[in-house]
């Protein structure tokens, strides 16, 4: 039997956007982040784990400026061209050779992560990181699944974590020196498991406020 392995997302890039499913929980991510942050026009946002830049694109008409961040260069070059096929001037790329890269300091207002925490091994630097390059008073804001069974990814296919215990990760953020944190429920989505069984997951948003 084959041992589970970490997705190969340079390789799954081209067809990402063909899943509904995938289109229609960052659709819900981004409604749940408009309805839980104040966005504004002088506000530049940072989408860290971007993908193909589904949930960077919703939000874009609303902010300054869109920074998607990602370590799959296949992933950002998707992204690259959608906002040169939609000549859009206020949303640009960032390759990460490597989620411990330093990002730049307090440069961003809004720090947004979708679905990516449960790739990531060691959360509580990843979260210092947030906080690091946010600006004072800037807002983190976090969508991932609820606790599963693991079944989440299925098909050899393996993550970090199966999903978060809402509460163990707000005492996370407020340990590494943010306030105000808030979890709401942000989609509901169905997969079929490895077995070809459907299964319902959760995704909340937790969002959160840098001292």
């Amino acid at each position: 039997m084959k041992e589970p392995k970490p997705r190969d997302f340079n390789e799954a890039a081209s067809s990402w956007d063909e899943e509904p499913r995938r289109v229609r929980l960052a659709s819900e991510v981004a409604e749940a982040v408009k309805r839980e942050v104040t966005l504004s026009a002088d506000m530049d946002v940072l989408d860290y784990g971007c993908g193909t830049g589904l949930v960077s694109l919703f939000l874009q008409p609303l902010v300054r400026s869109v920074t998607g961040a990602d370590t799959s260069d296949g992933m950002l070059e998707i992204l690259r061209a959608k906002v040169m096929a939609q000549r859009l001037t206020n949303v640009q790329t960032l390759h990460l050779e490597s989620e411990r890269e330093s990002l730049p300091a307090e440069r961003f207002d809004l720090l947004v992560s979708s679905m990516t925490l449960h790739h990531v091994e060691d959360l509580e630097k990843l979260v210092r990181e947030f906080r690091r390059v946010l600006r004072p008073g800037g807002v983190l804001a976090v969508a991932d699944l609820d606790s599963e069974d693991g079944s989440f990814h299925g098909h050899g296919l393996s993550a970090a974590h199966s999903g978060f215990d809402r509460e163990r990760m707000r005492g996370m953020l407020v340990e590494a020196g943010f306030s105000d944190t808030r979890a709401v429920n942000a989609a509901m989505l169905e997969k079929p498991d490895a077995q070809g069984v459907v299964r319902t997951y959760t995704v909340f948003l937790l969002t959160a406020r840098k001292k």
